[in-house]
């Protein structure tokens, strides 16, 4: 099994507040810093996105790929990578927990890339797409 990198900040706000911003992926290029275009190709019976296409741009690292959404319950959101043309894997989740008045948001993901990089330099690059997308994610809840 891959190893997966994670990390969780609070937001102060409730947990629909912070999953209405999640599920916004038009927006995303406003917050993600590495997105710049998102598309919804594929949306359930509830109008939430099941396939999205993303064109991203993390300096060296610049891809155009499709992944597909799991919904569960109004906490949790996962991801699974259809197609990329850098990445050979990516598999990722928000799972959001009430905390006190506000909500905490715990960011997992695993990738794997097509070229090869050493796990301890991939898991780095892990922490930081986690780090950026949680501040971003709590800049854009909080002042919105």
């Amino acid at each position: 099994m891959a190893e997966h990198t994670s990390s969780s900040i609070t937001i102060d706000a409730a947990p629909a507040d912070v999953m209405e911003v999640i599920a916004d992926f038009a927006r995303y290029p406003d917050w993600t810093g590495e997105v710049k275009e998102a598309e919804v190709l594929a949306s359930d019976a509830e109008g939430r996105a099941e396939q999205v296409r993303l064109v991203m741009d993390a300096g060296a690292i610049k891809d155009d790929q499709t992944l597909a959404y799991t919904w569960t319950g109004e906490h949790e959101v996962s991801w699974t990578l259809v197609k990329s043309q850098m990445l050979r894997s990516l598999d990722g989740s928000y799972l959001l927990r009430p905390e006190g008045k506000g909500t905490e948001v715990t960011y997992r993901l695993t990738v794997d890339v097509k070229i090869p990089m050493l796990g301890m330099i991939k898991r780095k690059a892990e922490k930081v797409i986690i780090d950026r997308a949680l501040a971003g994610l709590k800049k854009r809840v909080e002042t919105k």
